[in-house]
């Protein structure tokens, strides 16, 4: 029988190799920007205090400068509407994320367009640093299986924040991600939030007047 403790135990084993590749991604990517292998004109890299300000957000373009995006998953957010998918966007506003087995899509979200949005706060963060973990997330998460339940688009995002110590933190996790966004996640728009939200209005009223009225 397994016992309480093997479990905390083995818990606390998985933190830790969670915890040192963190820190081994961490210095690898701080030893690229030593190095100077940023392309500084790439899309992934560019200086944006260099240009004096950030890029604002371009609803049209799918443009999210420092943000988080979100858009629902068909079927599964019409029944449970604080699930969906997850990407971060370089600060230029090109979105990564992890939409299938060793594939992160680029300006290209799978299941559509944003339909929430997340503006982080980046005054401490150099635009090279912020892209340079979102990159290397995406590098890594390449080479990675994609598990619903347990290594997601969420857990993605989740790396590129601990690479970049976001909020000078390292335990970023795919629970905090998908309940922040719900806090403080905006909707693109009215059609962004019915998009997000009537499916689930209209199948749970739909349930609801079943149950009452039959």
């Amino acid at each position: 029988m397994i016992s309480i403790r093997n479990i905390q135990y083995t818990v606390s084993c998985c933190a830790t190799v969670r915890e040192m590749e963190y820190d081994r991604l961490y210095r690898k990517m701080t030893s690229n920007q030593e190095n100077g292998h940023f392309a500084k004109n790439s899309d992934h890299n560019v200086d944006m205090s260099s240009r004096g300000a950030v890029e604002p957000i371009d609803h049209q373009r799918c443009r999210y400068p420092y943000c988080i995006v979100w858009t629902p998953i068909p079927i599964l957010t019409w029944l449970f509407p604080f699930i969906g998918h997850m990407g971060i966007a370089t600060s230029t506003g090109i979105i990564r994320d992890f939409a299938g087995p060793y594939f992160v899509s680029e300006d290209d979200m799978g299941f559509g367009k944003p339909t929430r949005y997340w503006s982080l706060y980046r005054e401490d963060i150099k635009s090279t640093v912020w892209d340079s973990a979102v990159l290397d997330a995406s590098e890594e998460y390449k080479n990675r299986m994609h598990n619903l339940c347990c290594d997601n688009c969420h857990s993605h995002v989740a790396m590129a924040l601990n690479l970049m110590q976001y909020k000078g933190s390292k335990s970023w996790n795919m629970v905090k991600l998908c309940v922040l966004i719900l806090i403080f996640g905006r909707s693109v728009g009215l059609k962004g939030f019915l998009k997000t939200y009537l499916p689930a209005i209209l199948i749970y009223g739909t349930l609801f007047f079943m149950i009452a009225y039959f």
